[in-house]
């Protein structure tokens, strides 16, 4: 859906005297946001909230033959499968960085081998609480397998050399303002030959998102024309390289048809681009909810193209 298509009767295209001159450096601003570690921890992940906005959006309206979480799991189960075997020890040591509210655990409750013990980080504080409570409501009291919860910078992993024999990193190095750091530190507490799963996006995915946010918040126009420096389908493999001599791309399958427009609106209120700043106004989010049921009533659902996928280094 090009840009071009975007309209709305209810919110008129912008035009100079609509974006304030300040929209440059509100643009820049929301841009360095995406590794603000102050502002990840204290409001953009202060809890699970504006996450599992944007993770509803794909639970819901995702057509894959298996979930996000369930198919990250199927190639961490696979390239520990790969690994060379473990010498002196019995307990395999799984770690997640930026883990979140532990949906990855959650969602594969009934699938984690018993040998297992996870360890679980976040740099947020709220984040790491709303982990241990998952887990806690997932297994139980008499819960089977050893999780740990820990808050701690990915950039200084507070473990010793070779103590892990994987390491996932799902959607979250894009969050890291010295990647280069984090990935060494990562591959220090990786036993050798031991895979690191990193989970992002493509330059792509969820452009209808942008395109929409382009149109109706203009203030963010720029937000994401820094893409390429981050951490992306396109480009990770060279950073990872630096640090792990194999890596491997694989892709997740399915862009989104969404048929109802409260999640897109939910969505957009939970950017990083238009959290902060409070651009989404009552009279904004209106225009967005009536242009996507105009899309929805026109050809049966709102597409959102999906450009995930995963990196398996070692």
């Amino acid at each position: 859906m090009p840009a071009s298509d975007i309209s709305s009767p209810s919110l008129p295209s912008p035009g100079a005297s609509e974006i304030s001159e300040n929209s440059e450096a509100t643009s820049n601003t929301a841009y360095a946001l995406r590794s603000d570690q102050e502002y990840l921890v204290t409001l953009q992940y202060r809890d699970a909230s504006n996450l599992n906005a944007r993770i509803a959006l794909h639970q819901r309206f995702g057509h894959n033959t298996s979930p996000w979480q369930r198919w990250v799991f199927d190639q961490l189960i696979k390239a520990m499968q790969e690994s060379p075997p473990r010498k002196g020890r019995v307990t395999t040591r799984v770690l997640e960085i930026g883990c979140g509210p532990a949906r990855l655990w959650v969602e594969n409750a009934d699938r984690i081998p018993p040998d297992w013990a996870i360890t679980l980080v976040d740099l947020s504080a709220g984040m790491v609480d709303e982990a241990r409570q998952s887990i806690g409501v997932a297994f139980g009291p008499e819960q089977r397998i050893p999780f740990s919860f820990t808050v701690a910078d990915a950039q200084s992993l507070p473990f010793a050399h070779e103590t892990f024999d994987a390491v996932v990193a799902n959607h979250m190095l894009y969050h890291v303002p010295d990647r280069t750091k984090a990935i060494s530190e990562i591959r220090r507490v990786l036993r050798a030959g031991a895979p690191l799963i990193a989970a992002t996006n493509g330059e792509a995915h969820l452009r209808e998102l942008d395109e929409l946010a382009a149109r109706f918040l203009p203030e963010t126009a720029g937000a994401n024309r820094h893409f390429s420096e981050d951490f992306t389908l396109g480009n990770g493999a060279d950073q990872l390289r630096a640090s792990f001599a194999s890596v491997e791309e694989l892709r997740f399958p399915g862009d989104l048809e969404v048929t109802e427009a409260e999640p897109v609106v939910a969505y957009m209120a939970s950017m990083v681009a238009v959290a902060p700043t409070n651009l989404l106004t009552e009279e904004r989010r209106e225009a967005i909810r009536a242009y996507v049921e105009q899309q929805i009533a026109t050809h049966g659902a709102f597409h959102i193209t999906r450009v995930s996928g995963l990196f398996i280094a070692r």
